[in-house]
């Protein structure tokens, strides 16, 4: 496949090859000092460290507690091993039907359309899933559309990753192509967070695709601050809301980030005037290098109290977590 120029690609190609990817740049463009820039060289080795220039556009330079950065900066804390945080802790092998299909839960599959994020979150709970393993060419999918087309009890497919949107509009469209000739599907959900860290990603060509497609789209971003979304996220959001494609958000209860009733109540907030409906908010995925961002099942019970306190009831988002071999996400209660 021949390789595009810069010439050739789209905006949001562009700038996702011009993020910023030497944590000693990120640290020396924040303003930050030597004793973060030499932990995060070390712990980008871990997990390497991606940040498009949109999403360090909204954080405060000199501050390294910024809910944003701390999202994304290496920390010498991923070396420390702790009980309980695997790498794999939602058994996602235990899940696999296929290459590249996961089934977890009756209705509904999900597909690993590629490895690839625009951003390298240090939470994510597929930090160490083996993407190699995975189908790269359309032709290699076939046995996963062949493993859906055969279970009539399917009605939903998932496009999660990576991050399905890092898939060019055409080779997106190939993949709806496919999942629409399947008579039995009736949904299709796409979890991504470009919208939020790279807006520019969200053309009016992947938008018709979702409109003109057979299945009924959801997209399920993931924003996790209201710092997030304001400027081009907020525009590129609200425009994916007003051509009609339901909207819904996915956040992390993340220490340091969100852990506090102001910054949740604000994301709701945000949310809801943007006409995204808080969806879930996660309890933390026992990943291996993350425990420093882990919050109480107690804290986070109190927050979502207090959101019901002051929130109408649409703008709360379910507390849940997600336990390996259980039939459904499971409320989170203490």
């Amino acid at each position: 496949m021949p390789v595009s120029s810069p010439s050739t690609r789209a905006l949001w190609q562009q700038e996702l090859a011009g993020a910023v990817r030497n944590p000693e740049m990120l640290c020396e463009r924040l303003g930050l000092g030597d004793d973060l820039r030499i932990a995060a060289a070390r712990a980008a080795k871990l997990f390497p460290l991606l940040v498009p220039e949109s999403f360090l556009a909204r954080m405060q330079r000199g501050n390294p507690d910024d809910p944003l950065l701390r999202q994304v900066l290496p920390l010498d804390a991923e070396f420390t091993e702790v009980s309980g945080f695997v790498a794999d802790p939602v058994d996602d092998d235990a899940a696999r039907k296929a290459p590249g299909l996961l089934q977890k839960y009756a209705g509904r599959a999900l597909l690993i359309t590629t490895g690839a994020c625009a951003i390298h979150c240090r939470y994510c709970f597929r930090r160490h899933y083996p993407y190699a393993e995975e189908p790269r060419q359309l032709a290699d999918w076939e046995p996963a559309f062949q493993a859906i087309e055969d279970d009539a009890s399917l009605q939903e497919v998932l496009l999660s990753g990576g991050d399905p949107l890092m898939l060019t509009d055409a080779r997106l469209s190939a993949f709806l192509d496919r999942l629409e000739t399947i008579p039995h599907l009736k949904r299709l959900r796409i979890h991504t967070r470009l919208p939020i860290v790279l807006p520019s990603r969200v053309t009016t060509d992947l938008i018709e695709r979702m409109q003109t497609s057979r299945l009924t789209v959801f997209v399920v971003l993931h924003a996790n601050h209201p710092s997030e979304l304001v400027g081009d996220c907020a525009d590129m959001v609200r425009q994916l809301v007003r051509s009609g494609i339901t909207t819904l958000n996915q956040a992390v209860l993340l220490r340091g980030v969100n852990d506090d009733i102001a910054s949740l109540t604000m994301l709701c907030e945000r949310l809801i005037d943007l006409g995204v409906l808080p969806y879930y908010l996660h309890q933390l995925d026992r990943v291996q290098g993350a425990a420093h961002f882990a919050v109480s099942d107690e804290v986070g019970v109190s927050l979502v109290y207090e959101l019901r306190r002051r929130l109408p009831g649409y703008a709360v988002p379910e507390f849940v977590r997600e336990v390996a071999g259980a039939a459904s996400k499971l409320p989170v209660v203490v």
